[in-house]
This record gives C-alpha cells, structure tokens and sequence, in this order.
C-alpha cells in the first residue's frame, strides 16, 4: 500500500466551467442545519448558520467546522512533477520534502498574481495544488498551458473531493475524538495528530476510507483541513460535529472565515491581491525564490525589475468608534486621495475597526495618520503592522 494511496483517488479530469452554480457535498446537511448561503464564485456555499458574532468568536477560544470544498484540488504527478511545478509556479518545489506544504503564487509574465495557492507534497512524487475557487479556470489554464514539454500530468479532481477545515484552539482534540477518525501509521510520513507540523499533512483513514489531513488553515488559529472523498464527506461532518460537542466546536460560515482571516493578515485574491499587484507589494516577497539562481519560474524576470517606485503597498489600519471602513472607500491624506481600503471589518476579537488598504508608499510607514472616507465622513486611522491578531505560538503564518 503506498502513501499516496491515502489521498482520495481522482478517477477523471473534469470540466472547468464558470457559468454554472456547483453545490457542495455537504449542501443537504447544511439545509438541515439552517444556513443562509451566498453565491461564491459559482457555488452555493454558508455564509452563516446562526449568528457571525459566535461563530468567530468559537473558533477563537474552542473551535470552527468549515465546508470549504468550493476551493480547487489540482493533481499534479510524473516524473517531471516538481520540474514543472518549479517553472509554473513562484516556488522551489523541488526541495519541498514529502509530507510538507508551501504557500506560494502563480503569476503571469508581469508578475501579476494570478492566484495565490497551497502546494503539497502529499506523497512521493505527487503534489496536490489547492487553489482560490474563483480563479481555478485561470489557474487551470496557466498550468494547462505551461506543462507542455514537461512528463508530467494536470487532472482537476474539485468536484471529487470535499475539503472540511477543523480550526481553534481545541481543533486537535476534536480530530483525535472523532469516530472512525483512524491513524494509518503505514501512510502517516512518520507523523502523529499531535506531532504534524506546521503546513505538513499526513494520511489517515475514515471509517476505513482515504483521508488527508493537513495542518493549515485560514483563521489565524491553530487546525486542520481534510481531503476526503466527496461520498464520505457528510458522514465525516456529521462525526466531527459529535465529538466536537465538548469542545465547543460549531459549524461556521464564510462570513465568519472573512473577519477571522482579516484580523490574522491574511489576505483575499480579489482584494488584497490581483493581476495588478506584484507579490512584494503586499508583503509577500518573502515567499518568492528570487534569492534561488537556478529558479526559472513564469514572472521571475518582471519581479527582478520590481513594481514601479510609486506603486501602492499595502498596510493594515486600525481607527475608534465603531464605523468600519468596508472595501473600496477611499483613504486621505489631508485633502489628497492616497489610497483605498481592500478588507475591512469592525474586529470582533480586538473591538475596534481594522482594515487592510492599499497606499501610497510615502503614506506607509507604522504610525501614519490618514482619514478613511466612510461614505461621506472622515474617520481617523492609524497605519499599523500586520496582523492585527496573532495567537501565541511559535508557528508563523505561511511558513513551508
């Protein structure tokens, strides 16, 4: 039985459409539980069960399960995986040892980001590419475009795969509760539930069946995402939910996934992140392999030349009161337009209104004093460092 064997088997590529709505696997067990849904990108996904105040607030102190299946499961193998990997995409794939994960970016020949996505070595030889729901048909594309000449293979296995997140700070004791949640020590890569590391994953089985786990996650807190095979996915929710119960674990929307990211730092293709933003004007140059001479990847040349010294860099802002400045509404600097808000939200953690904007590198600094026009009033904001939150432990945030 070999490693790979442990993630769910993709048994043909499927078509990539953007025309029509795709429900999730777990769609009939939210009905009954109550959500409210939202259109996103396409799929009918929760946007909340009950109230978005108590979700976010359980996946800070207990924890959050999250239907996230909308995301997309790229299979990448052959003998030429990582080689191609390498060139497609900004990362050394290569040295990614098996049972780990990367945070990384595909972008174009400007350098623009197409995506940014989680690549994992999830066995020997075989990656998995998570990618952004609303762009896995420019991904597809790219990737589609970009293997040719490399012995490689692309199959897009979304709709064959359901993805559940378990996060906060109780996520591991509610895994290692769950019935029928089983190790496999023959396919764990020699981890543990309480020894994976930060962006690594290792196999396990449900009821018997094929399940990834991943240590990754979109909220800042400690957790896990679960690759399943979309049969078995409401069988796991349902077992995830029951054990849970001791631990204060409740279902929760993308409504409370969006504030939860926004005070971790992280950022939102669409908003954050664009074909017009170049990795380092974000913060993000970190992630890229510029300092890696034998690093050919598609944009590498547009970011050696960098972005234009004007081009606006993105900061987080915290203001008092309670009006929050909300995506789009315009920043200032005395009476001149420097900027404009991405994300932003009124903290349910901190109390206080946060945002993540785009500025003028000259108004960027820690400790600038600029006003957010909240539709027709001026409010006072600070720019500070990211993230606004930051659980305490050593693991940092996209680290590979």
């Amino acid at each position: 039985m070999t490693e790979g064997e442990f993630f769910p088997r993709i048994s043909q590529e499927n078509s990539v459409t953007d025309s029509s709505t795709t429900l999730s696997p777990l769609h009939a067990t939210h009905t009954a539980a109550g959500a409210s849904f939202t259109d996103f990108a396409g799929w009918q996904m929760p946007v909340r069960y009950g109230s978005d105040l108590a979700e976010h607030h359980a996946v800070r102190t207990g924890a959050g399960l999250f239907d996230i299946s909308h995301m997309a499961e790229l299979s990448v193998t052959g003998p030429q995986a990582a080689a191609f990997l390498d060139y497609a995409l900004a990362a050394n794939v290569s040295a990614l040892p098996v049972s780990r994960a990367k945070y990384t970016m595909i972008l174009d020949e400007s350098g623009g980001i197409i995506d940014d996505l989680i690549v994992y070595q999830n066995a020997p030889g075989e990656y998995l590419v998570v990618a952004n729901a609303g762009n896995r048909v420019p991904v597809v594309a790219a990737l589609k475009e970009r293997i040719h000449g490399f012995d490689a293979a692309l199959t897009d296995g979304t709709e064959a795969i359901a993805l559940i997140a378990v996060q906060g700070p109780a996520a591991r004791s509610v895994l290692e509760h769950t019935k029928g949640l089983a190790a496999a020590p023959e396919s764990a890569m020699g981890h543990t539930l309480a020894t994976l590391p930060y962006y690594a994953c290792m196999g396990m089985r449900f009821e018997g069946r094929a399940v990834l786990v991943a240590r990754t996650g979109y909220t800042g807190e400690d957790g896990f995402e679960l690759f399943v095979g979309a049969g078995d996915a409401a069988s796991l929710w349902s077992a995830l939910l029951v054990a849970g119960e001791r631990f204060g674990l409740v279902a929760c929307g993308l409504a409370a996934r969006d504030t939860l990211r926004l005070e971790a730092g992280m950022p939102l293709y669409g908003h954050e992140l664009s074909l017009d933003v170049q990795p380092a004007q974000v913060g993000l140059g970190r992630v890229i392999p510029l300092n890696t001479k034998s690093a050919d990847f598609v944009g590498r040349a547009a970011l050696e030349k960098g972005a234009a010294p004007d081009a606006r860099v993105l900061v987080g802002l915290v203001s008092e009161g309670k009006r929050a400045g909300r995506a789009g509404y315009p920043i200032y600097a005395g009476t001149e337009q420097v900027g404009e808000i991405t994300s932003g939200a009124l903290s349910p953690t901190l109390g206080h209104p946060i945002a993540m904007a785009l500025v003028d590198p000259a108004v960027s600094a820690v400790g600038t004093s600029l006003d957010i026009d909240v539709r027709g009033s001026r409010i006072h904001a600070t720019v500070v460092s990211l993230p606004f939150y930051s659980r305490q432990s050593t693991s940092k945030e996209h680290s590979s």
